[in-house]
């Protein structure tokens, strides 16, 4: 692992500082902690405030750091990504709601999308003008997202689509969607799949908010009846759908398990807590405290290890996996922590609670993460195959049609 930059690492660096400085207001010890979107309320206030700093990110040069040049990005490499992510951490700005378009859309249109799709799509979603969402998880389809039973029947020139979507995040503020349905059921469940781009405006589509815990409506059902996507919005080949998605899989997860330096609140707000508080001097709690830092030290030489990859040219392992799971359980022992040193306090909520309340909302809203971006279960899936080199979970349905494989599941 090497932790320092290179020069051109460390003139990136000072490159991105001094636009921040200029465009932005850095952090100070009187910021109010940093929220994630996720766990906010999305209020159309907060999405017109994400919508123009990224198209003040995009006017300034710097709305897609690694996307090519000619999509109107930098054409630079994922390590300055990171860098400029880490410079940014220290700012205050809107929280971004573009990572579903230009983290995973975005790259997937890149590699799979017609040059007039291209053409139509890449730039506004970019500067922020048109927000996206990913239509993939259904009822009977989370990890196992090949089960896809969303219908998409061809007329002519246009695609008949029937079925329901649910945890999709932002969908009842975005204008597209990524959508993967099952166009062939005569075919294995992998090879009869198609990926398509779905205006959310269509005749058809109803979107349903899902309350969170957190009081935050971020998720929704999105339910297809009749819905009439042209066929030129189609993705890859017909049937090809799978290798679409999983392009936009692999982006999901570089995204969530990266070795990017988050933001938020962390172990350092949670000793200003305790000793505030007066509960440093209890054994329990700098036990717990002493846990913490562990876990986000662990978190951060993962991180390192991948920024140190990519830096030398080399793509990340599965540490992304791993990193991911550590996330997960990081968040929910901050959240417990936070809250059993409030005492009684900790059920307080809102302006009512400390930091507006702010730790109850990170604390609800933790779970989330286990399940975002492929679930825990998965995640040790990937590490055990990838790391430990376990064998692979038999597969009885991988070589017969969707249809059969319904039937054996039944």
């Amino acid at each position: 692992m090497d932790f320092e930059d290179t020069p051109e690492e460390a003139a990136f660096r000072a490159e991105a500082r001094t636009w921040l400085d200029a465009n932005a207001k850095r952090k100070t010890p009187d910021s109010e902690p940093a929220r994630d979107m996720m766990a906010s309320r999305d209020d159309p206030e907060s999405i017109r405030e994400s919508q123009a700093w990224q198209a003040k990110l995009y006017d300034g040069g710097w709305g897609g750091i690694t996307w090519p040049k000619e999509y109107g990005g930098q054409g630079r490499t994922a390590i300055q990504s990171i860098i400029f992510n880490q410079e940014l951490s220290q700012f205050e700005v809107p929280a971004s709601i573009f990572g579903i378009g230009i983290g995973m859309a975005g790259p997937t249109l890149m590699v799979h999308a017609t040059d007039a799709q291209k053409e139509r799509y890449l730039q506004p979603m970019l500067r922020g003008d048109e927000i996206w969402c990913q239509l993939f998880s259904e009822p009977s389809a989370g990890s196992d997202l090949a089960n896809v039973s969303t219908q998409a029947v061809r007329d002519g020139d246009e695609w008949i689509i029937n079925g329901q979507k649910v945890w999709t995040s932002g969908a009842h503020y975005s204008k597209w969607g990524i959508l993967v349905t099952r166009s062939d059921p005569e075919k294995p469940k992998h090879r009869g799949i198609s990926y398509f781009i779905v205006d959310m405006e269509s005749a058809g589509i109803e979107i349903r908010p899902l309350k969170q815990i957190t009081g935050a409506s971020h998720f929704n059902e999105v339910f297809f009846t009749d819905v009439r996507v042209p066929h030129e919005n189609l993705v890859g080949e017909i049937n090809g759908g799978w290798a679409v998605a999983i392009t936009t899989l692999m982006n999901e997860r570089m995204s969530i398990g990266g070795g990017g330096m988050r933001g938020g609140m962390g172990f350092h707000d949670l000793v200003e807590m305790a000793q505030s508080l007066e509960k440093t001097g209890e054994r329990v709690v700098r036990q717990q405290l002493a846990d913490i830092y562990i876990r986000t030290q662990v978190l951060k030489y993962l991180g390192y290890r991948s920024q140190s990859a990519l830096s030398q040219g080399r793509a990340p392992g599965p540490e992304g996996s791993v990193s991911k799971l550590g996330y997960a359980e990081l968040l929910k022992r901050q959240g417990s922590l936070a809250l059993a040193l409030q005492g009684p306090a900790g059920a307080l909520a809102s302006t009512d609670a400390r930091d507006d309340g702010a730790w109850q909302t990170s604390f609800l809203g933790a779970p989330a993460i286990r399940i975002a971006g492929g679930t825990d279960e998965v995640q040790r899936n990937i590490t055990g195959d990838r790391v430990l080199g376990l064998p692979r979970e038999p597969r009885v349905d991988k070589e017969i049609s969707y249809k059969e494989s319904s039937v054996l599941a039944q």
